[in-house]
């Protein structure tokens, strides 16, 4: 195909598609999964979002900022969710502190969230997404910081006990909104186990 000026696409009978040209709307404008948690109840939701409008109030917010659900329709009414992260199309987790919306990549060691030390003292570059929310995210992870009006089935109907709690005696006060004359050993959330007999 030296001396030809026609291509390879052009050869086998098909239009080469044009990599600058812009993407469908269709594509451009897919589906959001929001995961929605409860601390108080234990439980967690998936919900997906199909209209761009409904998301609109997520964009450019940061994470652990806290936003009104009203956007998101009549059963998310008097909620107040806190973002806690999410993945990209591709994938990669977004990390706190990195101010932008879009991938970056850093040197992580240990210690540093998004990491795994493999071996002791290794460090190693990843790609990670900035902390601001954009349209390109498939997962947004929100967590329920106030309760609304309406019960959401799969949400806040249910109480999943705790299967392991804090074992921090602050941590358990803060847990159970108690006091420093509380005695804390009480409220101690332990596992139980349960003995086989061979």
């Amino acid at each position: 195909f030296g001396s030809s000026r026609l291509g390879f696409g052009a050869f086998l009978g098909h239009r080469a598609t044009d990599p600058r040209a812009p993407a469908s709307r269709s594509r451009r404008l897919a589906a959001m999964k929001l995961n929605i948690s409860n601390p108080t109840t234990g439980m967690q939701k998936v919900v997906e979002i199909d209209d761009d409008k409904k998301l609109l109030p997520f964009f450019d917010k940061r994470m652990a900022a806290e936003i009104s659900g009203d956007s998101l329709g009549d059963e998310f009414k008097g909620y107040i969710f806190k973002i806690g992260g999410g993945n990209d199309k591709q994938g990669f987790p977004m990390k706190q502190g990195i101010l932008c919306n879009h991938r970056v990549r850093l040197l992580f060691k240990k210690g540093m969230s998004c990491f795994r030390e493999r071996r002791k003292g290794c460090r190693k570059r990843k790609s990670v997404r900035g902390c601001v929310v954009g349209p390109d995210l498939s997962v947004l992870h929100l967590i329920v910081v106030k309760k609304g009006e309406q019960e959401i089935p799969g949400l806040t109907d249910e109480v999943r006990p705790r299967r392991l709690g804090p074992k921090r005696a602050s941590h358990i006060r803060k847990l159970f909104a108690l006091e420093k004359k509380d005695d804390v050993r009480k409220f101690v959330v332990r596992r139980e186990v349960k003995k086989t007999t061979k």
